[in-house]
């Protein structure tokens, strides 16, 4: 007996009629492939960057969609957005947050951000398991008064979740015209309840040194990045501080989420008299590489170096190799642990891959990459702009006075002549 068929079942058994077809498809044009001899498939095969099964199942998936997908019949994809989208896809899934494809236009647009002015927040921000962290506000920016502090994890910006977005999405959310406004909502630790802030763009002048006298003989420097000047103004700052009877310095790298290198590498040589300061370790042997110092003009200096968990990168290479060569004792809290290396590759279309190409060491051969620095005197606390609150400065205080008087010395990490 005939048994008529329900919609629900007419609308399956058309999906099945669609996927046999499908499959016999694949196999007449499997077959089409073969016939076209061994020499074209061989060839094909030394150019692709996938196997043949591999490239059958991207054509596969790219006709499932085209044919099936509800809108494809009146919305046109671009065929460079498919292979965008394909690289994309690719390079993410080695898994590193740091290692980006970027189209022509992105890349275009990041060259513009870097030359010229924007409205910002003023927070460093990174990635750690698939979260967007705040590695550090900036001092005196719109995120520093408002209260953001290193470890709150962006969830939502306006009203859209960030959950798998890359840094530079999200950078791109929280930059707009200055005076403009931005609602984001953070998850802090111990707070049961996201913390809903809003904040107002604007452009982030940035000071990098910070100085002043704390007591008769306890020089401060406060540096809060490293850009192209901030030696220049890190030594002056020092020579004005030893001059009005410092015996000895502090330098706070709290909240200090990195820059330029090469800055870094010029406030070691201030202080190290030569030896290594970092070393790079990757796959590939033009990756490895090992910094030295030059001669240093201030060896001698008793020094405390501040860290937290906003230290980052360049601050952490620092204070690193401070406490390696022991050159000063470190106090505070554990750092970020934001210590690799990303070179751009260009690629003939004009778009870019950012890979991660090498770890730094510190001169013990400690990595800091996602594990962090940690400081020879833990001390818990916040940065607070009054001083006598501060615990960790207080502390920091106290070892200096320790240090110049000599009731504490440093202790190296490596050999003297490393």
């Amino acid at each position: 007996m005939h048994k008529e068929l329900s919609p629900l079942w007419r609308r399956v058994r058309g999906w099945i009629a669609g996927m046999v077809v499908g499959v016999v498809v694949g196999v007449a044009v499997t077959g089409g492939l073969l016939a076209a001899g061994a020499m074209d498939l061989g060839e094909f095969a030394r150019i692709s960057p996938f196997n043949t099964r591999a490239m059958w199942l991207m054509k596969q998936a790219r006709a499932i969609v085209e044919t099936y997908q509800v809108d494809s019949g009146t919305k046109t994809v671009e065929e460079d957005d498919l292979l965008y989208g394909a690289i994309h896809g690719m390079v993410a899934a080695w898994g590193d947050p740091y290692t980006r494809f970027v189209d022509p236009s992105q890349l275009k647009e990041e060259e513009i951000e870097m030359e010229g002015q924007y409205g910002g927040l003023g927070i460093y921000i990174g990635q750690r398991d698939g979260r967007t962290l705040v590695i550090s506000p900036i001092e005196d920016t719109p995120a520093d008064r408002a209260g953001l502090k290193p470890q709150d994890q962006i969830v939502k910006i306006e009203d859209e979740i960030i959950l798998g977005w890359d840094s530079q999405k999200v950078v791109k959310h929280l930059r707009g015209a200055p005076g403009t406004s931005v609602t984001i909502w953070v998850r802090r630790e111990g707070e049961e309840e996201l913390l809903k802030f809003e904040l107002a763009r604007e452009i982030i002048k940035l000071k990098s040194v910070r100085s002043e006298m704390m007591e008769e003989t306890l020089g401060y420097i406060k540096l809060s990045q490293f850009k192209q000047n901030t030696a220049d103004e890190f030594e002056s700052a020092l020579r004005e501080l030893i001059g009005d009877g410092a015996k000895g310095l502090i330098l706070d790298l709290r909240n200090n989420g990195g820059g330029l290198l090469n800055g870094a590498m010029e406030i070691c040589d201030m202080f190290l008299d030569g030896g290594l300061v970092v070393g790079m370790k990757g796959r590939v042997e033009r990756a490895n590489d090992e910094m030295f110092a030059s001669s240093g003009t201030l060896t001698d200096l008793p020094m405390v170096v501040l860290i937290n968990e906003g230290s980052a990168s360049a601050s952490e290479i620092v204070a690193g190799a401070l406490a390696d060569r022991g050159r000063a004792l470190s106090v505070g809290k554990k750092s970020f642990g934001k210590g690799s290396v990303q070179t751009l590759f260009n690629l003939g279309d004009g778009s870019g891959i950012y890979v991660t190409i090498a770890r730094y060491q510190t001169p013990s051969g400690k990595v800091i990459d996602n594990i962090g620095l940690e400081p020879d005197i833990d001390v818990e606390g916040e940065v607070t702009k009054e001083a006598e609150k501060d615990e960790q400065l207080k502390r920091a205080k106290l070892e200096l006075r320790d240090l110049i008087s000599g009731k504490r010395a440093t202790v190296p990490k490596v050999p003297s002549d490393f």
